[in-house]
């Protein structure tokens, strides 16, 4: 056992810390060190203290990493959903938070009028799979488009398919609410091909089935689309009655009494 004094040993602690790329353990070595010994914790207590906090902190910025990188337009989580205005029930909610159809790469779709949470269930359903670890990205659909059409004209299309079909969830929001041309429509079906059974998508569209040929413009791709979308997947029916509608006209009615009753 070497003799070495307290500010001798930090000052060991701290270069070991940082080749060894151990932060937590470097920040917070001293702090839980005086817990330690207040407590008359052993050795390998304090060891086992230390490097769990390391092992924590680890997770915790893996994880924040895992929804930045995700790229979600904003923060929603299924917790904060209102099923009482909403044919999506509590049981739904639970399924979409579990994450298991990620593990069997089953699709998700999700179906109803603007207004009706999609997006919001989208965005939860991927937060919570980003927090558990898994790859998560979100788009919409013009957006992914866009980026494969710009991918082909540059000659690296198979470089950004393979990246997306590295992706456990891939959340994709607004299908139908833009028509696509030929290519477009054909560029989307292959990342869908490359995905197929393997890794899961999530997608969110104002559109049922039978419309989504308008989306497509040829009819055999829609075909192809719903067929891989469809199988083995959950379909989710969100309804028709406007969430935000709702909100917005109660949020009215309540102004108008504050008014009325002089408070504004």
């Amino acid at each position: 056992m070497s003799g070495r004094s307290e500010d001798g040993a930090m000052a060991t602690i701290d270069a070991a810390c940082r080749e060894l790329k151990l932060p937590t353990v470097r920040s917070e070595a001293s702090t839980i060190a005086d817990g330690a010994l207040r407590a008359g914790l052993t050795h390998r207590a304090y060891l086992a203290d230390v490097l769990a906090a390391e092992v924590d902190d680890r997770r915790e910025r893996r994880r924040q990493r895992r929804v930045a990188d995700a790229k979600f337009p904003r923060i929603k989580r299924l917790a904060e959903f209102d099923c009482s205005r909403s044919p999506v029930n509590e049981a739904t909610l639970a399924t979409l938070a579990a994450g298991s159809f990620i593990e069997h790469g089953d699709p998700i779709v999700l179906l109803g009028d603007s207004g009706t949470g999609k997006s919001h269930l989208l965005i939860g359903t991927g937060m919570a799979a980003a927090e558990a670890g898994a790859r998560v990205r979100y788009t919409t659909t013009a957006a992914l488009v866009n980026e494969l059409v710009e991918a082909a004209d540059d000659r690296t299309l198979s470089r950004v398919i393979a990246r997306y079909g590295r992706i456990d969830l891939l959340c994709l929001d607004e299908l139908g609410y833009l028509s696509l041309d030929t290519r477009g429509a054909e560029l989307l079906f292959q990342v869908l091909t490359e995905r197929e059974e393997q890794r899961s998508v999530a997608v969110a569209s104002n559109a049922p089935f039978s419309e989504w040929g308008r989306t497509f413009t040829d009819a055999r791709l829609a075909g192809a689309v719903v067929d891989r979308l469809t199988f083995r997947s959950l379909i989710i029916e969100t309804g028709s009655d406007s969430y935000r509608l709702h909100t917005s006209t109660a949020a009215g009615k309540r102004n108008a009494g504050r008014k009325s009753d002089g408070v504004l």
